[in-house]
C-alpha cells in the first residue's frame, strides 16, 4: 500500500474504530463489488458511523488529495459506486427517519431502504415519489444521488421534483443543512464565492436562450445524463441550485447526509390490465394516446420480451402461444390506474378501455382490481430482466441500458434499436420500459473475455449513442445514472456548451477532484470499456449470479461478515485463482479468510434465494463447501444417526449438567467461565447463555388422554424433545406437554409416531453437509409418519418451523405437514374460545416461515391472541441457524443487534415457532421468547 494511504489510516484511526477501516484484500474485493459490469478493488473501505466521521474523512482525503467514493446499497448499474481508492460505506446507524406534518414530508437518512420509507409512510396513505425497481434493496442515499425514478414516478415525482431539503457535506468537509436558517447564513458567509459562481452560471444559462431551451427540452424527457442542469433554469436562489445539483450527482459533488422529501399520495384503489397489439407501431400509438390521460403507468414490452417469460408460471396462454404462431411483431403494454375511490376507478377503467380498444388489441387481460391478478401481471414485467440473466451463457454478464426518446418518435426508435441488435448480433436482446416517459430499457448478455467481444460492445454503444443522442435528441441515461459507462458520451448528448457547464460545476464544488473521479465526467473516451468485470465459472449453484445485491437486506450475516452477493464474488475469484495458478499465496490467504467470512458464518437460510432475480440460494453452495468428505466424519455422522436416542439422551445430560453448574455458581460466573472456554478453544466450545434450556421431560412420561374422535399426529422435534424451558421460565412446562394439552383442549386425540425418540427430520445433518445421512433419517421419519397418519389421512403437527419446512420439501406429498401457526389457524382456533390478552407481545417470523409464505398467517394468529403485537423492523432471520447460535454466537448477536431497542418497556414475552431461534431471541431481547403454542394455550 502506498505511503499516502498508510498516513490516511493513521489519521483516521485516532477517531474511527480500526475494525471499520478495512484493508484486507479479500474483504476489499467483496465489499467493493456493485451491480454494474465494472470491477475496481478499493485500497481502503471505511464503514462510517456518524456525520463527524464523514466530515473527518472527507477533510483528510481532501487535504491529501486522495479520491473517495460513497456507496449506499451498491445496486447501481452504471459503475458509479466502485473505487480503486477509498470507498465510504455506512453502518446501520444511518437508518433513522422522521415523519413530518402527518406524512406530508419525511426526513430520511441515506441508509434507509426505499421500501422501508414507504412502510413508514403507509399509515398516512403517502409514499416517496421515486419507485425504482430495486426499491426493496436500494437506499435513500443512492436514490437521491442517482435521481432514480421507476414505473410510476415519471418526471414529476422523482427526487429532484419532490426535494424539500437536505444536509450535504461538501468536498472541503463543510456541512450545510438547507432547511436550517442558521446553517444557511453561516454557509453564505463561508462559501460566498461558491454561491456567487452558481448564481453567475444560472444567470448565464437563463440569458442564453439556446442553452436554456436545450435544457428544458432535455428535462421534458427522463434524463440523468450528466448533472442536473435544469436547476440552473428552474431556480434563482443559489442554495436551491446547490441542493438540486446534488440530486443525480452520483457522489461527485458532495455527500448527502440526509434528505427531506415532499411525499405523494399512495392510492388505495388500483387496477391493472395487459393488452397485446399486432405490432410495435400500433402499440406506440396507443401509448401516445394514453399519455394524454392520468393513467399511472404504461409499461411497454416487445415481442422478444414476451417470449423470454412465455414459459414462466402464471403467464397468460396467449403469451406462450406467440412464438408457436410465429408472431414476432407483436408488442404489449401493461397499464395501471390509481384512483381516490371505487367510483373514480370505475370511471377511469371505462375511459381507458375505450381508448385502448381504438387500437384493436389482439389479446388482453382486461383491467382487474384483484390484487392477485395484478401481482401476476406485474410479475411479467418484473421478470424480464432476470429472464435474460437466467438463460445467459456462463461467463457472460447481463447489461441493462436505459434510454429515453421523445414519445412521438417511440415507434421508429424501437425499430432502430432492434436493427442495431441485428447489426451487432445481440440476438437475445429485449426491449421494455416506462413508455409514458419514452423511457426504454434494453437488456442483453455480453462477454468481456476477448478483445473482439469488447470491441463489439464498444461499437454497439457508439451506435446507440449516435442513435439516441444525435438522431433522436433523446437521453442516453433516463434513470440509471451516468456512471462510468455513459461518461464518454456526455458531451455527445449535451454538446460543447452543456459539457463545459458541467465541468464548471464540478470545479466549483470539488476543486481538488477527489469526489468519485471518472464518474459523470471523464476525459478518457474508452473509460466505458476499462475495468470490466470478469464473471468466470465457479459453481453451477451460483454461476447465474448477476451481483445485483437484491439478496443483501435479508441476509443475517450482512453486518458481520459477507452477504450472498459478496460470497459469490469471492468464491468466483477463488475458483479463478485455482484455474490460473497465478498467485498461490493470494489464493491461500483468500481461502483462509473465506472459511470464516463466507462459509462458517453463513446461516444458510435460503432467504437470499427468494430475493434473487435468478433464484440463487448461496446457502446451498456454503453447505456444499462445508461438507466433510473424510471417512471419519461420515462415520461419526452415520453412527450418531443410528444411535440417535442415545445421542439425544447425552445432550439432555449435558443440558442438565450446565443447568446444575449455573445454579451453583450463578449467572455472572457462568458467563465468564464459558466465555473464556469458548475463546481459549478457538471457539470450538459452544458459548453458554443463561437462556440455555433445562433438559426436557421424557416424552414417554407425558400423559396423553383420549378426548375425541378426530386424530392428529404430533411429531415433537428433537429440539423440543431435548430442550425444556429456561431456568426462570414464565411457564415451566416443556413444549411437548403444552402442545398435547392444547390439542386435547381443542378436542383431538393425539398420536405420537412409533419410536419417536429415534426420529429426526435430518436437518442437523443436512446443514453440515452430510446429505446421505440426512436423507436416511428423512426416510425413517417418512415411514413412521406414514404409518402414524394412516397413510396421510390425519394431519401432522411439527412443533418447530425448520423441521416442518424441510419435511414438506423432502417427504411424500400425501402427508399433510404443518408448523404451529398454520396448524393453529386451521385446526385449533376454530374450536376454541379465545380471549386476547391486553399485554403486548413480540413476534418473530422465522426465515423458514417467510420462505413458506406464512408471514401473514403468523401475524393473524398472534393478533387473535394478543391486542398489541410488535414485529421488529429489519430482522428477517435471527441468525441462530441450528447450533451456530452456540458455536458462532456473533452471527446471532449481529442479526439481532436492533432487537432489544424495539421491545417496549411493558412487554415481557415474545413468541415464535422454532425452539433454537427462541434461545437467541431471548438472549438478545431481554425477555423470554417461546413457542406460539404457549400463548394460544394461555388465552384459550
Amino acid at each position: 500500500m502506498e505511503p499516502i494511504y498508510i498516513e490516511l489510516i493513521q489519521t483516521l484511526k485516532t477517531h474511527i474504530d480500526e475494525k471499520r477501516i478495512i484493508t484486507d484484500p479479500t474483504l476489499t474485493l467483496a465489499y467493493g463489488t456493485d451491480a454494474s459490469f465494472y470491477r475496481m478493488v478499493p485500497k481502503i473501505i471505511l464503514q462510517l458511523d456518524t456525520l463527524d466521521e464523514v466530515v473527518l474523512t472527507i477533510k483528510a482525503c481532501n487535504e491529501k488529495q486522495i479520491p473517495i467514493t460513497f456507496r449506499a446499497a451498491g445496486t447501481s448499474l452504471s459503475g458509479q459506486a466502485i473505487s480503486d481508492s477509498v470507498l465510504i460505506t455506512l453502518t446501520t446507524n444511518w437508518r433513522n427517519h422522521k415523519i413530518i406534518d402527518e406524512g406530508e414530508q419525511i426526513w430520511l437518512q441515506p441508509g434507509v431502504i426505499g421500501a422501508d420509507a414507504n412502510k413508514y409512510l403507509s399509515p398516512y396513505g403517502r409514499m416517496i415519489g421515486p419507485d425504482p425497481a430495486s426499491i426493496n434493496t436500494c437506499k435513500i442515499g443512492g436514490i437521491a444521488a442517482n435521481n432514480a425514478s421507476g414505473m410510476c414516478c415519471g418526471t414529476s415525482k422523482n427526487s429532484y421534483k419532490t426535494l424539500a431539503g437536505m444536509t450535504v457535506v461538501l468536498a472541503d468537509g463543510t456541512v450545510l443543512d438547507t432547511l436550517d436558517d442558521s446553517s444557511i447564513e453561516s454557509f453564505k458567509f463561508s462559501h460566498k464565492e461558491l454561491l456567487s459562481d452558481l448564481t453567475i452560471l444560472a444567470q448565464e444559462c437563463q440569458n442564453n436562450s439556446d442553452i436554456a431551451d436545450k435544457i428544458r427540452h432535455k428535462y421534458r424527457l427522463k434524463n440523468t445524463t450528466g448533472y442536473s442542469l435544469n436547476s440552473l433554469v428552474d431556480y434563482d436562489d443559489p442554495i436551491d441550485i446547490l441542493q438540486h445539483l446534488l440530486i443525480g450527482s452520483e457522489g461527485t459533488l458532495g455527500f448527502i447526509a440526509d434528505i427531506t422529501y415532499n411525499t405523494v399520495i399512495d392510492h388505495a384503489f388500483k387496477a391493472s390490465g395487459l393488452f397485446l397489439f399486432a405490432d410495435i407501431e400500433t402499440t406506440c400509438f396507443a401509448v401516445s394516446e394514453l399519455s394524454k390521460t392520468d393513467v399511472a403507468a404504461v409499461e411497454l414490452m416487445d415481442s422478444r420480451s414476451l417470449a423470454s417469460v412465455a414459459n414462466e408460471p402464471g403467464m397468460p396462454d396467449f403469451i406462450a402461444e406467440l412464438e408457436a404462431k410465429g408472431n414476432k411483431e407483436a408488442a404489449a403494454i401493461l397499464v395501471e390506474m390509481h384512483a381516490v375511490d371505487e367510483q373514480d376507478l370505475a370511471t377511469q377503467v371505462k375511459a381507458i378501455t375505450s381508448i385502448i380498444n381504438q387500437f384493436s388489441p389482439i389479446e388482453a387481460v382486461e383491467f382487474s382490481r384483484d390484487a392477485t391478478v395484478c401481482a401476476q401481471l406485474w410479475a411479467i414485467r418484473k421478470g424480464l430482466f432476470p429472464a435474460v440473466g437466467a438463460v445467459r451463457e456462463t461467463g457472460t454478464t447481463v447489461i441493462i441500458e436505459d434510454v429515453a426518446f421523445p414519445l412521438a418518435q417511440l415507434a421508429p426508435a424501437v425499430r432502430d434499436l432492434q436493427n442495431l441488435f441485428i447489426k451487432h448480433e445481440y440476438n437475445e436482446a429485449i426491449i421494455f420500459g416506462h413508455a409514458l416517459a419514452g423511457n426504454l430499457h434494453f437488456v442483453f448478455t455480453q462477454a468481456f473475455e476477448t478483445e473482439s467481444e469488447i470491441n463489439r460492445y464498444s461499437a454497439f454503444m457508439d451506435d446507440v449513442a449516435q442513435l439516441v443522442a444525435v438522431e433522436y435528441k433523446g437521453s442516453l441515461k433516463a434513470e440509471h445514472g451516468t456512471g462510468r459507462n455513459m461518461a464518454p458520451y456526455v458531451e455527445l448528448e449535451w454538446g460543447k456548451d452543456g459539457y463545459e457547464l458541467m465541468q464548471k460545476i464540478k470545479r466549483i464544488f470539488d476543486t481538488t477532484g477527489i469526489l468519485n473521479p471518472g464518474v459523470i465526467l471523464n476525459s478518457d473516451h474508452e473509460s466505458h470499456i476499462k475495468n470490466l468485470k470478469e464473471m468466470p465459472a465457479a459453481d453451477e449453484l451460483i454461476d447465474k449470479c448477476i451481483e445485483c445485491g437484491f439478496c443483501e437486506p435479508v441476509c443475517p450475516s450482512r453486518n458481520l461478515s459477507l452477504t450472498p452477493r459478496q460470497r459469490n464474488t469471492v468464491y468466483r475469484e477463488i475458483r479463478r485463482l485455482y484455474k490460473t495458478n497465478e498467485d498461490p499465496a493470494k489464493l491461500a490467504e483468500m481461502e483462509k479468510v473465506f472459511r470464516y467470512q463466507g462459509i462458517d458464518t453463513c446461516a444458510a437460510t435460503g432467504l437470499c434465494g427468494d430475493r434473487c432475480p435468478v433464484g440463487i440460494n448461496t446457502g446451498d453452495l456454503m453447505r456444499k463447501l462445508r461438507e466433510d468428505h473424510s471417512s471419519l466424519a461420515k462415520t461419526i455422522a452415520s453412527w450418531t444417526a443410528d444411535h440417535f436416542e442415545g445421542v439425544t439422551s447425552a445432550t439432555k445430560l449435558g443440558l442438565g449438567a450446565a443447568n446444575g453448574v449455573h445454579s451453583l455458581i450463578g449467572t455472572n460466573n457462568m458467563r465468564a467461565i464459558t466465555k473464556a472456554a469458548h475463546k481459549l478453544s478457538g471457539k470450538r466450545v459452544p458459548l453458554w447463555t443463561p437462556h440455555l434450556p433445562r433438559p426436557a421431560k421424557d416424552i414417554a412420561t407425558i400423559k396423553i388422554n383420549s378426548v375425541g374422535k378426530e386424530k392428529v399426529v404430533y411429531f415433537p422435534s428433537c429440539a423440543s424433545r431435548n430442550m425444556g424451558t429456561e431456568k426462570n421460565a414464565i411457564d415451566s412446562r416443556p413444549l411437548a406437554e403444552v402442545t398435547i394439552s392444547l390439542l386435547e383442549k381443542a378436542g383431538y386425540d393425539v398420536i405420537l409416531p412409533d419410536d419417536v425418540k429415534n426420529q429426526c427430520c435430518g436437518m442437523p445433518y443436512k446443514s453440515k453437509g452430510f446429505v446421505d445421512t440426512a436423507n436416511s433419517k428423512m426416510g425413517d421419519l417418512q415411514a413412521s409418519l406414514w404409518q402414524a397418519s394412516k397413510q396421510g389421512e390425519y394431519p401432522i403437527l411439527m412443533d418447530t418451523s425448520p423441521c416442518a419446512s424441510l419435511s414438506k420439501e423432502a417427504l411424500q406429498k400425501e402427508l399433510s405437514i404443518y408448523e404451529p401457526f398454520k396448524f393453529v389457524a386451521e385446526y385449533v382456533l376454530p374450536r376454541l374460545a379465545i380471549t386476547p390478552q391486553k399485554e403486548p407481545v413480540m413476534l418473530h417470523i422465522t426465515c423458514t416461515s417467510r420462505k413458506s409464505g406464512l408471514a401473514g398467517v403468523i401475524q393473524q394468529v398472534t393478533e387473535a391472541c394478543a391486542e398489541n403485537v410488535i414485529i421488529p423492523e429489519d430482522i428477517q432471520c435471527c441468525g441462530f441457524a441450528g447450533d451456530k447460535g452456540f458455536t458462532k454466537p456473533e452471527l446471532n448477536a449481529s442479526a439481532l443487534a436492533s432487537l432489544k431497542s424495539e421491545v417496549p418497556d411493558n412487554c415481557t414475552e415474545g413468541y415464535s415457532n422454532s425452539r433454537t431461534c427462541e434461545i437467541g431471541l431471548s438472549e438478545h431481547s431481554g425477555i423470554e421468547y417461546r413457542s406460539i403454542l404457549y400463548l394460544v394455550d394461555k388465552v384459550s
